[in-house]
């Protein structure tokens, strides 16, 4: 902690013995006016005077040089910097950590403890969006607690009700409170059986993805010329996730052996990766140059790349993220995604300019195609799959491609004119 505050923690702790600021000058040998500095931090203190006015005040030296620790004011900072609609003092941020140390860590606890919910109300939400499970269970029980109101407010209506009809209500209102009873129940349960796994319950898709991106998308260990595939997946807690990664990891291996790590670096340009030219000159089909870009090390990247692959019924099949890139992970996603516009054309390579619309409006260029599946059999129709590579851009416009916007779901987007929109948005403003 800087000693720039031992100052002030000479003045907290000489009004906390109840000492007048001449007295203690005149214990110390030092005259008032000179204290008074001292205590204002206007002077700096160590050695023998410092020692002086520890046993004036019966407290170690220590507590008057080190006080509260840095990690506080830290805190303090990270506080004031998160506030909104306020404009702390911060020049006088440490004084106020120094003479209140206790104030200044209840400040810091509690904004602490906001921003632990806050993540809180965002996993929550998170989870509601791509769990099917849970939000299946929380329909039927919202869906139950109508249905158990509606019959209430009849029986709660003046006037007289058929006998007939009373006792059907009342058979009703028990049966529906029992479904409440249960499917509460089995809510509470599956909550109780996530949490007690020490992380949410996810779909496998979810857990393949959420294993990827801890390690990075990238594997060093399978860029060598191998057929043995090294990586652990013990991670994974079920056999549909173990699958779903075998599978993907399968054709990060054929990716990779199309697309040597080594060659690549030689020839790629991450301000301008044009996949094309890349797909001509190592002979591969674009699938392949968009999804190796996106599982290049961060090295030999400007900016992060996200990568979606979807099926022909518009399903995600693998999502990587990259800051600003928002898609729903379990459908009601935006159709105007290159992804699926791709699905509309078949091996028509796609580009555009993507603004996504919402609070904190980013931009990216975005490289999408959509490919047939190899046959298994003659006179089988095709089966596509479609891929997005997503980079991130700046504001600098870049001619000929004209920005598309974009929306996350139309339940959160604000944009009103929209031939594509499925249902109303919630929010009141639109573009």
């Amino acid at each position: 902690m800087r000693d720039t505050l031992t100052g002030s923690r000479i003045r907290e702790r000489r009004q906390i013995s109840g000492l007048r600021q001449a007295e203690l000058a005149r214990q110390v040998g030092i005259s008032a006016s000179y204290l008074n500095l001292i205590e204002h931090n206007r002077r700096r203190i160590g050695g023998k005077l410092l020692m002086d006015i520890a046993g004036a005040l019966s407290v170690e030296p220590s507590l008057l040089t080190q006080g509260i620790e840095e990690t506080l004011i830290s805190a303090l900072r990270e506080a004031a910097a998160d506030a909104v609609g306020q404009q702390p003092e911060l020049d006088g941020m440490e004084e106020f950590a120094g003479r209140f140390p206790g104030w200044s860590a209840v400040l810091a606890q509690m904004h602490r403890r906001v921003v632990s919910l806050e993540r809180t109300v965002e996993t929550l939400s998170d989870r509601l969006t791509n769990d099917p499970h849970l939000a299946a269970s929380m329909h039927e029980v919202l869906s139950t607690a109508a249905a158990i109101r509606s019959t209430a407010a009849i029986l709660a209506e003046p006037g007289e009700i058929d006998a007939a009809w009373r006792d059907r209500f009342h058979r009703n209102l028990h049966q529906d409170a029992e479904r409440l009873a249960e499917s509460s129940k089995a809510l509470v349960t599956y909550l109780d059986d996530s949490e007690g796994q020490g992380e949410l319950r996810v779909a496998p898709l979810d857990a393949v993805e959420a294993f990827f991106n801890k390690i990075g998308f990238h594997f060093p260990d399978l860029e060598v010329d191998s057929d043995i595939i090294s990586v652990p997946l013990e991670d994974l807690d079920t056999a549909a996730a173990r699958t779903i990664a075998s599978d993907v990891l399968d054709l990060y291996v054929r990716d990779a052996r199309a697309l040597p790590l080594s060659e690549l670096a030689e020839v790629f340009d991450p301000a301008n990766p044009d996949p094309l030219a890349l797909a001509q000159m190592f002979s591969v089909d674009l699938p392949t140059v968009l999804r190796r870009i996106a599982t290049l090390p961060e090295k030999m990247m400007s900016q992060p790349a996200g990568l979606v692959i979807c099926d022909a019924s518009g399903s995600v099949l693998f999502y990587k993220p990259t800051p600003g890139f928002a898609m729903p992970r379990h459908g009601e996603a935006c159709p105007l995604w290159p992804v699926f516009a791709a699905l509309n054309r078949p091996l028509v390579p796609i580009r555009k300019r993507v603004v996504q619309l919402g609070r904190n409006a980013a931009e990216f260029d975005c490289y999408a195609v959509a490919w047939p599946q190899p046959a298994s059999a003659f006179g089988t129709d095709p089966v596509y799959r479609s891929v997005m590579l997503v980079l991130p851009v700046d504001d600098s416009p870049q001619s000929g491609l004209a920005p598309l916007q974009v929306g996350t779901s139309c339940r959160i987007c604000p944009k009103t004119e929209c031939s594509s929109r499925r249902e109303p948005s919630i929010l009141s403003e639109g573009f």
